[in-house]
Formats: C-alpha cells, structure tokens, sequence
C-alpha cells in the first residue's frame, strides 16, 4: 500500500517515484530469499549507490544528494518497507559518513567525502564493544599516538555489515578521561587502507541472529593497526561528542525503518484479512479485527509523524535530541506491536515462514535495541525535559 506522503519539493516527489520503483523491482522480491539464507546482497547496495540513494542527505558540494534528512527519512522508510534490512544498512551508511561531513577538516572532506557518497563505497560504524554497549565511557579500544600514526588495539562488536564496508568510523580511546578521552577516525578498507585479514584488522564470525540476517553483523579486531594522524576527525577527546552528535540523526534513521517495517506488516495483515473468508464473509468485517487493524494504523502513522517531525526540526538547525530519542522509541515499540499484531491477525499461517509475517515480527525486536535500547532513550528524554525544568 503506496503512503500517501507531504514532500517539499517536485524533485522530492519524483525522487520518491524512482525508490518506489526501485524498493518494487530490485527489494521486494529478494527479501525473503536473501534473508533465509543470510545472504548479503552487496550489488544491492551498488544499486542504490548509482541511483544517488546512499547520499540523499549530503551537501552536493561534497558528492550527496543535497536533499533535507525529512526527505531522506522518508526514502529510508519506503525502503526499509520492501527490506528492512537494506534500510538498516543504508542508515548506518549514512551514519558513517555523517561525522566525516561535519567534522571532518576541509582537506579532510575534499580528500575522502566524493568517493564515500559517490556510490562505490558502503561505510560501518565502529562503536559498542563487548563490554561497552550503551556504555560509551566504558570503551577500551585505544589508540596511542605513534609520530605521525596511531596503534590501535582493541575489539568492537555488533558491527553491520563490517565484512562488507568500504570505510569505517571507529571509535578509540586516546586518553584515560572516561568521556573526553575517545577519539574518532576515518578508517579506509581494502585498496589504500587497511586490508582485512593482513594481521592488524580481522572480523569475527557473522553474529547468528534472530532476524536481520541478511544484514551481516560481526566483531571487528583491531591489532597493532597503524593509522596515518591525519585520519583522525576532529581533536583528541573530541570523541564522545562527535558519537552521540552522530547517533542522534542514526535514532532518526532507524525511527524511519521501524516505521517501514511496521506499514509492511500493516499491509500484509489488510491485505490477507480482506481476503481469508470464514463464516462465509471475509474476516476484514469482523469488527474485532476492524478495531485492531485501526490501532496498527494508528501507530504507524503516528510513528511516521514523529520522525518526520523531528527531522524538520534537525532541517531548521533547532535541538532535535529529545525528539530524536522519541522517533526511535515511539516506532520501535509500534513496530513490535504492529508486527505482533499482524501475525495474530494471520492466524496459524501468521506463524508459518510460508507468509513473511513471522519475518517482520523477528526482525522488529532489534529495532528496540540498537541505536540505543528503549531503556536508554527514555533515559535521554527525562533527563532532557528535567535539564529543561532547571534539575
């Protein structure tokens, strides 16, 4: 079921056209198979990159798309709506190159920025470590100054798609300061960067996950791994705040997936109640049912207001953390419930891999947890309205 969306622009709406197309053609029809077998559907990603769909957000003077991130929220949603995992992974590519396109130097961002919106490249996020998930303060990696390199040690976990990345962003330890001593960097792959498996950068076995298999999500060691100085984005210390600055607009990018999973799960429950017929009608005149397929729709579209809403706020320039932290919890929660509801509304075969309702229901948990638990973001909120209030 196309949504019915509120665009800025005509550009905007014939871009929407072209994701539409694209989500139909390319996503839809490998889902199911791709995730079955935890396939990682890297031509995917090179796809999107050569219809201009990995830098919807940037600046175009820097290789992006120079559309508003309420524009690129909306994209990631239908795309996430056909795979959620794709969405996922274009949002954590958009997260990568996030600190690099407001914190990077000019030099910096002249010498790496093209080549990482140009298409070619996908790019990780290098933060939770074993013992260091919502955390920040407790990460160990480090990396010591060497010259006019750094030596980094150290582990990082749950990283999407970090066999598969082109850059990384990586978060180390540079001080002893449990907040002002992280540092981030710029971590080129492969030809001119590190090379996987060479000794000092190696990746851990594909986590075995409960959905989202498609989405490849390892542990990445680094050891002894030399990085030239001048990789670093901003200063020493400058860490802690360049991570959540970046996850503040990630919880946006993952609010918009939740928000797509939850209309595909929606789109799924009308569609088979419309059809499945018992005591001689279809079950869609039942009002019980009626009533539950209006709270899922309900929530999807009160989840979808909410992102949107937050990312007008981050197009103006205004404070967009709190409502940030909203986004993500509101969808997440609605794409638990919806894709709860969508497989009782299937009944048995809800519960059967024969439709991919059970799908969608699997791959909704994680969406509770990443980017920050919901524990963690009811957390932001509270302490933001109590700052607000002067405690």
């Amino acid at each position: 079921m196309a949504v019915d969306r509120l665009l800025p622009t005509t550009e905007a709406y014939d871009l929407l056209d072209l994701v539409r197309e694209i989500a139909a053609e390319q996503l839809a029809p490998r889902a199911a198979v791709d995730e079955a077998s935890a396939t990682f559907p890297r031509d995917v990603f090179r796809l999107l990159g050569e219809a201009g769909l990995l830098s919807l957000p940037f600046d175009e003077e820097d290789g992006g798309g120079g559309q508003p991130y309420e524009v690129y929220l909306q994209m990631l949603e239908e795309i996430a709506t056909a795979w959620v995992s794709v969405g996922v992974d274009v949002s954590v590519h958009s997260l990568a190159s996030l600190a690099m396109s407001v914190h990077g130097t000019d030099e910096q961002r002249m010498r790496w920025l093209p080549s990482m919106l140009g298409g070619d490249q996908l790019g990780a996020y290098a933060l939770s470590e074993p013992q260091a998930g919502s955390d920040v303060a407790a990460i160990a990696t480090r990396a010591v100054r060497d010259g006019d390199e750094y030596v980094v040690t150290g582990t990082k976990a749950w990283v999407s798609h970090g066999p598969h990345a082109d850059f990384m962003l990586l978060f180390a330890r540079t001080g002893d300061d449990p907040r002002g001593g992280l540092s981030a960097f710029h971590i080129p792959i492969g030809a001119g960067g590190l090379e996987p498996g060479a000794g000092s950068l190696s990746f851990g076995a594909p986590e075995r996950k409960m959905g989202m298999t498609a989405s490849t999500t390892s542990l990445v060691m680094f050891d002894d791994a030399r990085i030239p100085a001048d990789h670093r984005l901003g200063d020493e210390g400058d860490g802690m705040r360049i991570a959540l600055s970046a996850l503040d607009s990630g919880r946006l990018g993952i609010a918009a997936c939740a928000t797509g999973l939850a209309q595909a799960a929606l789109d799924q429950a009308v569609g088979y109640a419309s059809q499945r017929r018992q005591f001689g009608r279809p079950i869609a005149e039942f009002e019980g049912l009626q009533f539950m397929l209006a709270d899922m729709a309900a929530a999807v579209e009160t989840a979808r207001s909410q992102y949107v809403y937050a990312g007008r706020l981050r197009d103006a320039g205004r404070p967009f953390s709190r409502q940030a932290s909203i986004a993500k919890l509101t969808a997440s929660d609605a794409a638990m419930r919806v894709t709860t509801d969508a497989v009782q509304v299937l009944g048995g075969y809800g519960y059967t891999r024969d439709f991919p309702a059970e799908r969608y229901m699997r791959e909704a948990k994680v969406t509770q947890i990443f980017e920050g638990t919901n524990q963690i973001q009811r957390l932001v909120i509270a302490r933001d309205l109590l700052r607000q209030s002067g405690l």
